[in-house]
C-alpha cells in the first residue's frame, strides 16, 4: 500500500518510496537499475522484496526511469477516466484535430470542452498534448518570450477553440501530459516548472487536493532555491498552496498565506491581474472564516479595481463580483436589502456567464446555485425580522 502512495510523492519530492522520509538533492541511494531513491540500504531491501519493486524495476528503466515511469502510469490513468466521464457527451462525435473517433496510437476516447458550441469542442488528451507541445518547441525555438512564449504555454491548460480553461479530470489529463513532457528537463528549467504548476492545477481542477498539496509544496520548495522569494512565480505557487489548505479545510493556514501573497503582489506588481487575483483568493479566505465585515469591504473595493483595470467583463471581475453577493447573503445579520442586491448581482453574473461559457460549464452552474439559494433566502418568510429587516 506504501508503494502505491508514495507513486506521487516520491518522484516529484525527493522522498524516500519506501519510507517517505526527505532525501535533500543529492543524499540517498538509488536503485542502480532504474534510479528509484531511497533513504538507504534496509529501505531499498524492503521495497524490493515487500512493496512489488522487484517486479517493476525493468519496466521502470525502459520508461526513461522512476519519474517518467509514474508520470506515463499517472497520464494513462487520467486520461482513461476523463474519456470515460466524457462518454456520454462524445458519443458519435469526432476529434477536431485528428478527425477520428478513437486515437490512433493510445486507442483512447475522447473528451469535451465544456465552453465549446457545436461539433468544434471534442478532442483526444492526446491530441491536445501534442499540439501544446509543438506550440511550445516553437516558441522555444525561435527564442519567444513575454506574451507570445505564455499565450504557448496557455494551450496545455486552455481550450484553443473556445479559449476557456479546461475543467476536471480534461484539466487533470493535460497536466500529467505536461509534466511526463518537461520532468527530464534541469530542476531550474523554466518549463519545468510551468509544468508542475500545471499538474498541480490538473490536480485541483480534479478535486485530488492531497496530491495536488503535495506539487505545489514541492514546486514551491524548487523555486526559493532558483528564484528571489517575491518573484511572480514564488507567489503565485504561494496562493496555489494557500488555495490548497482552503480545500483541505486548513483555512486559516489559507487566510494567512493569502495575507501574505496579496500584500506581495501589491508591493511587486501594483494593481494588476495577478494582485486582483489573488485579491479574489483573499476575499474567499475571509469569507471562508465568516470574516464578514472585512470581507465585504475589501471584496467591494477590489471589484471596483477590477472593473476599472480589466473589465467588466472579464472572468476575475465577474468572479469577484459573484463573491461579494455571496458575502452579502450568506451573513447572518444580512438584511432584506443585502440579500435583494445579492440576487440582483448574481443574476447579472449568470446571464454573462451563460452567454460566455454556456449553460453546461461549471462556472455558470455554480452561479446559477448561488442564485437559487439567495432567492430563497429573499423569499424566506420565516426569517427572523433581526436577519432580514
Amino acid at each position: 500500500m506504501l508503494y502505491n502512495i508514495l507513486n506521487l510523492t516520491c518522484m516529484i519530492l525527493t522522498n524516500c518510496a519506501a519510507c517517505a522520509a526527505p532525501l535533500g538533492l543529492a543524499l540517498g541511494k538509488k536503485c542502480g537499475r532504474c534510479s528509484t531513491r531511497y533513504c538507504g540500504p534496509a529501505c531499498q531491501e524492503q521495497h524490493w522484496k515487500g512493496c512489488g519493486h522487484d517486479k517493476l524495476c525493468k519496466k521502470i528503466k525502459k520508461s526513461g526511469g522512476a519519474e517518467q515511469y509514474h508520470a506515463e502510469k499517472k497520464h494513462a490513468e487520467a486520461v482513461a477516466d476523463a474519456a470515460e466521464a466524457c462518454a456520454e457527451d462524445t458519443k458519435g462525435q469526432t476529434c477536431y484535430i485528428c478527425t477520428e473517433t478513437v486515437h490512433w496510437k493510445t486507442k483512447e476516447g475522447l473528451v469535451r470542452m465544456y465552453a465549446c458550441r457545436g461539433t468544434a469542442g471534442f478532442a483526444h488528451v492526446s491530441c491536445l498534448a501534442e499540439q501544446a507541445k509543438i506550440l511550445v518547441e516553437e516558441a522555444e525555438e525561435n527564442n519567444l518570450d513575454g506574451e507570445r512564449s505564455q499565450s504557448r504555454w496557455l494551450q496545455w491548460s486552455t481550450c484553443s477553440m473556445c479559449e476557456q480553461d479546461h475543467q476536471g479530470g480534461v484539466s487533470c489529463a493535460l497536466g500529467w501530459a505536461c509534466w511526463k513532457t518537461y520532468l527530464g528537463r534541469p530542476e531550474a528549467d523554466q518549463a519545468r516548472q510551468l509544468a508542475m504548476g500545471v499538474l498541480g492545477n490538473g490536480l485541483r481542477a480534479a478535486k485530488k487536493c492531497e496530491e495536488c498539496l503535495i506539487v505545489f509544496e514541492s514546486q514551491l520548495n524548487v523555486l526559493q532555491r532558483h528564484w528571489r522569494t517575491a518573484s511572480t512565480q514564488v507567489l503565485s505557487c504561494k496562493g496555489n498552496l494557500a488555495t490548497c489548505y482552503t480545500n483541505l479545510g486548513r483555512l486559516e493556514a489559507a487566510l494567512v498565506l493569502e495575507r501574505e501573497v496579496y500584500s506581495a503582489q501589491l508591493t511587486e506588481s501594483g494593481v494588476g491581474y495577478e494582485t486582483l487575483t489573488s485579491g479574489l483568493n483573499l476575499s474567499i479566505s475571509l469569507t471562508d472564516l465568516k470574516k464578514y465585515s472585512e470581507a465585504r469591504t475589501f471584496t467591494s473595493e477590489r471589484a471596483v479595481d477590477t472593473i476599472r483595470v480589466l473589465g467588466r467583463d472579464h472572468d476575475i471581475t465577474l468572479a469577484l463580483r459573484e463573491q461579494y453577493a455571496g458575502i452579502l447573503y450568506e451573513d447572518d445579520a444580512a438584511s432584506r436589502g443585502d440579500v435583494t442586491e445579492a440576487v440582483a448581482v448574481l443574476g447579472d453574473v449568470a446571464t454573462n456567464r451563460r452567454r460566455v461559457f454556456g449553460s453546461q460549464h461549471p462556472y455558470t452552474v455554480n452561479v446559477l446555485t448561488f442564485l437559487e439559494r439567495a432567492r430563497m433566502k429573499c423569499e424566506d418568510a420565516d426569517a427572523p425580522e433581526t436577519r432580514l429587516s
